[in-house]
């Protein structure tokens, strides 16, 4: 049987549900991008990065192929194409005895889909900020 923090990852993605997800991560929570360096730190910000990947990669054609599950942890290699572009990757979890996430890694291959992960990211960020930028200024 999953562990509990991983099928209610499954179900988040599956349904492509922020709010599922966004119950999961721990306040302190660090979000590994393959696109940036710097580590990204706390719910809110791991919460804008995964808004931005579950529209870019969790596309229709979005699935998980592998798994390797331990105690805290999970690995779980993904397939998509992004327009015609083979994406793999891997989402590698770690959640507390809490069951919650306290960090998110996503690593990402061939090259040419980094790039347009990476060009499609950019985009999807921009816009995320400046919704949140609108709504908070209202």
């Amino acid at each position: 049987m999953k562990p509990l923090p991983l099928q209610r990852w499954h179900t988040g993605v599956e349904a492509r549900s922020l709010a599922e997800i966004e119950e999961l991560l721990e306040d302190e929570a660090v979000f590994f991008s393959p696109i940036v360096f710097t580590p990204q730190r706390g719910r809110e910000l791991v919460k804008l990065y995964l808004a931005g990947a579950m529209q870019v990669i969790a596309n229709e054609n979005f699935r998980y192929v592998k798994e390797i599950v331990g105690p805290h942890s999970a690995v779980l290699e993904f397939e998509t194409t992004i327009d015609g572009v083979y994406v793999n990757g891997v989402d590698i979890l770690t959640w507390d005895d809490a069951g919650k996430l306290v960090e998110i890694k996503v690593m990402l291959r061939p090259l040419k889909a980094i790039q347009l992960v990476h060009e499609r990211m950019a985009a999807m960020l921009a816009a995320l900020q400046s919704d949140s930028a609108q709504c908070q200024a209202r």
